[in-house]
C-alpha cells in the first residue's frame, strides 16, 4: 500500500469539499479549486477527512494512489493557506513594480517586460529586487514564477538575472581562471 495514498487528507474548518465521481471540488477562504481523477480510484469523504482508495494493485493504480492524494491534498492547502515562490533579482537596473495587478520587470532590455495576472494569481513586490508570486493552485504559482524566471535567468559568470530565493547558482571563474 501507498504510504502517501493510504495517508487521510485533513479537511479544515471553513473548506468545503464537494466529490462528485471522480471531480472533487474544493472552496476556501483563498478561491475555489476543482479537478478530475481517474475513475478507476474511489475518493470518500469520511467526516473531515478525505480518503483516497484503490480497487487493485496494478502498476497503474499503485502510481495514480499517492498522487491522486497529493493533488487533493495541495488542493486543500492551497484554498486555506495558499502558496508562494519567492524570487529575487540581481543586476544592476533590474527591478521590479506593480503597474495595477500586473508585475513590470526593467530587465536591461529596450523595454519593460510584463507579466499579466492570471486569474487566482496575485504579485507582492516588498522591495525593487523581491517578487512573490501568490495563488490557491500550487502548479500554477509554480508556472508563473518559472516564467519570470525564464525572462532573465541567472548567468553563471556573474550572477546577474532572476533566481528564487535560496537558489544556488553555480559561478564560473571566466578566461582568467583558465591559468
Amino acid at each position: 500500500m501507498s504510504r502517501i495514498g493510504k495517508m487521510p487528507v485533513p479537511v479544515p474548518s471553513g473548506v468545503d469539499v464537494s466529490i462528485d465521481g471522480s471531480t472533487v471540488r474544493v472552496k476556501g477562504p483563498k478561491g475555489e479549486l476543482e479537478s478530475t481523477f481517474d475513475a478507476q480510484l474511489t475518493i470518500e469523504r469520511e467526516g473531515d477527512e478525505v480518503v483516497v482508495k484503490r480497487p487493485s494493485d496494478e502498476p497503474q493504480a499503485r502510481a495514480l494512489h499517492g498522487l491522486t492524494r497529493s493533488l487533493i491534498d495541495n488542493m486543500v492547502v492551497g484554498v486555506s493557506e495558499g502558496f508562494s515562490k519567492s524570487l529575487e533579482i540581481h543586476g544592476v537596473g533590474y527591478r521590479a513594480a506593480l503597474k495595477g495587478k500586473n508585475l513590470e520587470l526593467a530587465l536591461g532590455y529596450s523595454h519593460p517586460v510584463v507579466i499579466v495576472a492570471e486569474e487566482g494569481i496575485s504579485f507582492d513586490v516588498p522591495s525593487q529586487d523581491k517578487v512573490t508570486v501568490l495563488g490557491a493552485d500550487k502548479q500554477q504559482v509554480g508556472q508563473i514564477a518559472a516564467e519570470i524566471r525564464s525572462k532573465r535567468p541567472p548567468e553563471p559568470y556573474k550572477g546577474k538575472g532572476i533566481r528564487y530565493v535560496g537558489e544556488d547558482v553555480r559561478r564560473k571563474g571566466g578566461k582568467t581562471a583558465a591559468t
